[in-house]
């Protein structure tokens, strides 16, 4: 059976589980389409929690970061601690208070607690922009996937993703993406990791990826561990060494805070938690939510420093054995010839990969042409650069089984994961913005006395629009799969993360402060963000450079939304001084909300 048929047969039963789950769990009440009816276990719901969370920047981008930026790059180590570290947060110090006080959406909470419809609009607001960015990284994921594997467009990948988004999350709402999640976890857990153990194997003879990474195991023919090697062979072709300090350490703690407090605000992730029986089951929601996520992440860094030793190899065939420049770079004519490298070709196709032949002699030489003693080989031995012109980060989990020459299964396997990661996420996110227009801006603001059976048509109306947005989106995206949602992260740190936190924690903020923090946040943090990324366009002019020396104090706008969260949260506070104090009512309730035992006692006046 050849390659497309079977990345055909997998994907098409994946979905074909993803679909049918669907029907079987279709939302019948608004209760059951935005929290699940409030019934869901806490360990199906880490597990759904779980695949919600590992989207395509997990699943695809993060192990393309570590393996062009080395295991020494300060992305690497803040997207492990910050993304992980930020579940603890959120099973500390949110999940159990927002269940208990028994509502459906975020800005719900903010519109009650700060005893406001401005506050509920602002966070509203805040919710659709952390979304929309956030769901653009996920279609990103679904285009590169069915781009390579089934062969068709990237466009042509986002509308046949959306389609599928479509029909289990219109119909099912909630109840029907969590159970579908919980599928998609198992395809996505098991797609990441059969492939990593496989190729732990072959280069460093461990089962276990993680310790064939760290522990004393050499490569195949050679005499030095696995990271030994990898060091020599990228410092042989002129790169850093992979192992290397190169963090700048403000930028490091900076953007690993934001991960933190902006996974702990993130609107499609919390919503997770109002959808368990309990509140205790929230916090151990949390719990399980990090056993899962944990299989994958450890297993990250290993499967990006061995995707990039293995790039590395089929370029210097004899980079592990021996060294490297002393034997032949790949020729056009293996490119062409081998069966084995015939993923060089497919994926320069999708454009994911470039390589060119810049001095004519039939060979590809790969190598860092900006190093000096490479440029002064280079002229020696008549190179004109580095041929492989372009490495797109998201290409590197899903290419890597085909470049070790995994089993075809292997490869549709891992197809399956990716689109597995992108699919759940999206869905989630879609969700929060459904929820949060139908239930909050039509419900509790526009139509109050609007019918039940007509909030579930506005949700799922909703819905439907929130997708033809994010294909859209999707179509042009701003960067690479797990920068766009970096950025996500950055914005749900400066807004909703500190009103949640003043929320729950102080009775003396008010509605005035709350609405100036969540403005401030996203005013000063999405500014920074579009202008150094270049969102907003100014003609005839280059006035921020996205590089350090033109940062605001070195600042990557990756890591503003830190930032971001102390302007808010000393906003808040400075206007909520200066400004009468919150009712007894709303004092009472959060005194009731700080105190998690029961589910719904807590209740908004």
């Amino acid at each position: 059976m050849d390659q497309f048929t079977l990345n055909l047969l997998v994907v098409g039963f994946t979905f074909a589980i993803y679909i049918g789950i669907a029907i079987w769990a279709r939302a019948g009440s608004t209760a059951e389409f935005y929290a699940a009816g409030q019934g869901v276990h806490p360990v199906l719901n880490g597990m759904a929690t779980g695949a919600d969370w590992m989207s395509a920047a997990s699943f695809i981008s993060m192990a393309g970061i570590i393996a062009m930026a080395g295991a020494g790059g300060y992305q690497q180590s803040a997207f492990l601690m910050g993304w992980t570290g930020g579940y603890v947060l959120l099973a500390l110090l949110l999940a159990p208070y927002l269940r208990k006080f028994g509502r459906f959406t975020v800005p719900e909470f903010i519109g009650d607690r700060f005893y406001s419809g401005g506050a509920r609009l602002v966070g509203v607001i805040c919710l659709i922009v952390i979304s929309v960015t956030y769901v653009i990284g996920q279609m990103r994921g679904v285009g590169v996937t069915f781009a390579r594997f089934l062969e068709v467009s990237t466009d042509m990948g986002l509308y046949i993703g959306a389609t599928i988004v479509f029909i289990y999350a219109v119909f099912g709402g909630m109840k029907g993406i969590t159970y579908t999640q919980v599928a998609q976890y198992i395809v996505l857990i098991i797609a990441y990791t059969i492939p990593a153990v496989f190729i732990s194997i072959a280069l460093t003879g461990s089962v276990l990826p993680q310790l064939g990474l760290i522990g004393n195991h050499a490569p195949s023919g050679g005499d030095l561990a696995f990271l030994a090697k990898l060091d020599e062979v990228v410092m042989e072709l002129g790169f850093t060494q992979y192992t290397a300090h190169t963090t700048n350490t403000l930028n490091m703690v900076l953007f690993t805070m934001a991960l933190m407090i902006g996974t702990a605000g993130l609107p499609h992730v919390i919503i997770r938690f109002f959808t368990v029986p309990k509140v205790a089951d929230a916090r151990s929601s949390a719990g399980w939510a990090l056993v899962f996520i944990a299989l994958l992440y450890t297993v990250a860094p290993a499967v990006g420093a061995m995707a990039r030793l293995n790039l590395t190899t089929t370029f210097w065939p004899n980079a592990v054995t021996g060294n490297a420049l002393d034997g032949e770079a790949l020729s056009l004519e293996a490119i062409e010839n081998d069966p084995a490298l015939a993923w060089i070709t497919t994926w320069s196709n999708t454009g994911l990969l470039a390589f060119e032949d810049k001095n004519g002699d039939g060979m590809i030489q790969y190598y860092n042409d900006a190093d000096p003693r490479m440029q002064a080989m280079a002229e020696e031995r008549g190179w004109a650069g580095n041929e492989i012109t372009k490495i797109d980060n998201d290409m590197m989990v899903l290419a890597n089984p085909e470049i070790a020459a995994l089993p075809g299964w292997v490869i549709a396997l891992v197809a399956a994961g990716g689109l597995a990661a992108a699919l759940s996420t999206a869905a989630g996110l879609l969700l929060a913005i459904s929820s949060a227009v139908s239930h909050d801006l039509i419900k509790r603001m526009i139509n109050p006395d609007i019918s039940e059976k007509g909030e579930l048509l506005a949700a799922r109306i909703s819905m439907a629009g929130a997708i033809l947005v994010s294909v859209y989106l999707g179509l042009n995206p701003p960067g690479f799969a797990a920068q766009v949602v970096a950025l996500a992260f950055g914005l749900a740190a400066a807004t909703i993360f500190p009103a949640l936190m003043m929320g729950i924690f102080s009775k003396r903020i008010n509605k005035e402060g709350a609405i100036v923090g969540m403005l401030v946040g996203l005013i000063f943090t999405s500014v920074y963000i579009f202008l150094y990324l270049g969102w907003f366009f100014i003609p005839g002019t280059n006035m921020f450079p996205n590089t350090p020396e033109y940062h605001l104090f070195g600042i990557s706008p990756l890591s503003i939304g830190t930032i971001g969260a102390v302007l808010n949260f000393a906003s808040a506070w400075v206007v909520s001084m200066v400004t009468k104090a919150p009712p007894r009512e709303v004092t009472e309730l959060v005194e009731s909300i700080r105190v998690p035992r029961g589910a719904g006692a807590a209740q908004a006046h």
